[in-house]
């Protein structure tokens, strides 16, 4: 009896903490999701063209340029595109990468017996950061899609859905189950990335503040550790966005199921330095940073 009402008690907690993240986070993405479609935009424009080449359609200078040409050509609306969507991934998407991230450490702790607090964050980090992924993939799939649609600057292949429901639905009726998780072996990549950089990194830049003569744990601590995090995770996970962003983007072949610009990951990555260099990896990342920090 004693065991069942521990166990009942576990399982609230563990809700109890996925309920808070997707709140949380909820809250905080209807904020930041003007940055986030910046951020998509500019992932996609100059797509696999040299920054050389005339023809090629750049309407947006840099992240704050990007915000006042969406704002003026598409208004608040514009702006808030993939709202929706957001919301249901980030409720998917957090819900599970922060319920998992405590029992995933626990297991590495009692399995892999390293001793080590800060590998086994990050071994857990990147666990759940997949589980995660692999769940919340045709929302974010619909997300970017939505966000990257604009009747004013077309960038990047343009797929029109009126809402959430409807990109899932015509999806599925045009590329079948495979459609819906085109992309998924990016977003798991760059997840499990951001992830372990997230939740390992905090901790330890926290205690590196509290360590300096006359720091106390407050407000103003948990903002300057948050701030220094989001740099470390946006130099890391970038790259990888960049590439989940172009995955889910393309145009997928409805007969094959196959996407048109790239096979996998690797490819993308690969015809994007080839192409555009390493510069094309860090595209958004300052939109990209001002939407985590």
């Amino acid at each position: 009896m004693l065991k069942s009402d521990t166990a009942r008690s576990d399982y609230r907690s563990l809700a109890k903490v996925g309920v808070s993240a997707c709140l949380a986070t909820c809250a905080a993405v209807t904020f930041s999701n003007p940055w986030e479609v910046v951020k998509t935009r500019l992932q996609l424009q100059g797509e696999l063209t040299s920054k050389k080449n005339p023809t090629s359609l750049r309407p947006y200078n840099n992240s704050f340029s990007a915000l006042v040409v969406i704002f003026r050509t598409e208004g608040i609306r514009g702006l808030q595109k993939g709202l929706g969507p957001a919301y249901c991934y980030q409720i998917a998407m957090n819900g599970t990468r922060f319920t998992l991230y405590e029992p995933f450490k626990e297991l590495f702790n009692n399995t892999l017996s390293t001793g080590d607090a800060m590998s086994t964050a990050v071994i857990a980090g990147a666990a759940s950061g997949v589980c995660a992924a692999a769940v919340s993939s045709p929302l974010y799939l619909v997300k970017t899609r939505m966000q990257s649609y604009s009747p004013a600057n077309a960038i990047g292949y343009q797929h029109y859905y009126k809402n959430t429901y409807s990109g899932l639905s015509q999806i599925f009726r045009q590329e079948g189950i495979r459609g819906l998780f085109r992309g998924v072996d990016a977003a798991m990549i760059r997840t499990s990335v951001g992830s372990a950089a997230q939740l390992s990194t905090y901790d330890k830049c926290k205690q590196a503040i509290l360590r300096s003569p006359g720091s106390e744990d407050g407000f103003y601590t948990h903002c300057l550790a948050s701030m220094i995090t989001s740099i470390f995770v946006c130099l890391v996970m970038n790259p990888f966005d960049v590439v989940s962003t172009r995955m889910y983007n393309q145009k997928g072949n409805e007969t094959t199921g196959k996407g048109s610009l790239y096979r996998n990951p690797v490819h993308c990555l690969v015809r994007t330095v080839y192409t555009e260099g390493i510069s094309g990896l860090y595209k958004g990342v300052v939109a990209h940073y001002l939407r985590i920090g």
